[in-house]
Parts: C-alpha cells; structure tokens; sequence
C-alpha cells in the first residue's frame, strides 16, 4: 500500500519513495511481530554502519542464519514484511551513497534502506538512558527503547536541516565547501535549533553563512536524508540584501549566479565547469524551484 505519492518536482530524489506500510498499530504486539519474523516471505535487509550487504547488483535479502535483533520496518504492497538487521559481512558490503549514486537498485528498495540505516544507527548510539545511564531494551519492534531501571522511554530520533535557494533580482545565492568537488555550488543548509520555526532556521542560517537577510520564506518539498538520519527541510527565500559576507567556517565561497548560468549548471553544461547538485538531492529541486517559479 502506497501511503503517499510525490509531486512531479520531486520524482527524481532519493529515499522518498518508500512503498512500506509501517503498521505502526502493530509493532508492540509481540506475537503480531514474531509471526512477520516467521513469515516464509519475509525480507531482511543486513546493514552495518552505511553499507549494505549484496549480491552482486541486487540487494541480498535472505534471512539470516541464526537469532538476530531485527528491527521491523513493515510490509510491502504484496503483504510481505521487511526487516533489518546490523552484521558485517567482508566482501559483500556496499556503501549507501554509491549504491544510491550507481542507479543500480529500484528507488524504492533504496528508500527502504534509508529507513533501515536510520533506525539502525540510533539503537547503535542509544544502548544506555540519557536519564539515568543504565541499559536500555528494544521495544516496539525497533520503534522504542525502554530503560530497565528508570523506566524511561527513548524514541528514534530525526533531525531537521532547512536547504534553501536564495533569489534576488533575477538572480540566486548558491555556495560551496572545501570538501565538496571542484566546480559544485550548491543551495545553503544548516541544522535547525531549538526553538525556532522553520522561516527562522532559514533566514538565521542564510545570514549566518552568507550575511544576506532574506523575508519571504516558502516551503518546496522535504527528504529524508540517512547520513545518519536527517530530514532536509527545502525551501525558496527571498533576499532583502545582496552584500555577500561568507562565514570561512562554513563555506569556502558563495556567489550571486543569474537564472541562465544556474539552468546550466544543474545540467552539468555549463562552459566553466561549474555545476549543481545532481537530482537524487533536494537541492536541485528547490534551486529548480526558485528559477522556474
């Protein structure tokens, strides 16, 4: 069951077209959960750290050879139930990123995996409470922990980035990092604070990196991001000022570029070599929002 269908400005980035339905009323019923597990059916996607185990081009999804802890991540439209689990396999493992980049496994089943690496990463980093200390267990099949002294419940937790295009008179704000390839620019991002609203966290980060204030603030469209479990938060913003003042400890350089220049760059055919992000990025969505719209 398809819970959700993307717009058209969105059919060409990653990790949001998960065909899972999560049945989130049945995780805690443990017999529910264990007769999915038991399921003949029933899919087992094996990550560790980003990679994921694979057999050849295709994803290898048999069930695993003795007791795991397999988190559950829920059932596809032929009514079978997938689940995930960490192991290290020498190898046979692939690296998210490339794998996402190769074309190679359907957007959907890519999608799953950013599921399962999410999840997976925070029972990693979650084994003691941040109440008392003590050990924590795996409850709702993957979706809690609880403390075994304090009681305390502990939940996955997704953290929210604003990405924006800037545009002022015809033109719009993009800028790079030192780590990033030669000749890519791209919308700026940054993590959103205790607090604030998500036109806050845009105009704040803008003008932090960028010294450029902006006003109007509309929101494009959102993806989950599995590095480790972000979801970036896509916007279009409208500058009051067009003063650059880069922050050197963010950005290595940011430029006014004109619509024609930035049509080019996001099809890599700009005669400079200068370039922006590649579709399965929401940056390229919202840069391509802010020219067209």
């Amino acid at each position: 069951m398809i819970l959700y269908k993307w717009s058209l400005s969105m059919a060409n980035m990653a990790f949001i077209s998960s065909p899972l339905d999560r049945k989130a009323n049945h995780r805690s019923d443990k017999d529910w959960v264990a007769a999915r597990i038991a399921d003949p059916k029933a899919m087992f996607v094996q990550m560790f750290a980003d990679s994921v185990r694979m057999s050849g081009e295709k994803l290898s999804l048999a069930r695993p050879d003795g007791v795991r802890t397999n988190i559950f991540l829920g059932e596809d439209e032929a009514g079978e139930p997938w689940f995930a689990y960490t192991e290290k396999t020498e190898g046979e493992m692939q690296a998210l990123r490339p794998l996402m980049m190769a074309h190679t496994v359907p957007r959907e089943k890519l999608s799953i995996l950013a599921q399962a690496r999410s999840l997976l990463h925070w029972h990693e980093k979650h084994g003691f409470c941040a109440n008392c200390g003590s050990k924590t267990d795996m409850a709702d099949a993957g979706y809690r922990r609880t403390c075994l002294v304090c009681t305390t419940d502990h939940f996955p937790r997704t953290d929210p980035v604003v990405i924006m295009a800037v545009r002022h008179a015809g033109k719009l704000l993009l800028g790079r990092q030192k780590s990033w390839v030669a000749g890519q620019y791209s919308a700026i991002a940054g993590f959103m604070e205790p607090g604030e609203t998500m036109e806050q966290a845009v105009a704040r980060e803008v003008k932090e990196e960028t010294g450029i204030a902006v006003g109007n603030v509309q929101y494009i469209a959102s993806q989950p991001w599995p590095f480790p479990s972000s979801l970036m938060i896509g916007c279009v913003a409208e500058a009051i000022n067009s003063d650059i003042i880069v922050d050197e400890k963010e950005l290595e350089a940011a430029r006014w570029f004109n619509f024609a220049d930035v049509k080019l760059m996001l099809d890599h055919q700009h005669p400079s070599g200068l370039h922006a992000s590649h579709p399965w990025a929401i940056a390229h969505t919202v840069i391509t929002a802010a020219i067209r719209t």
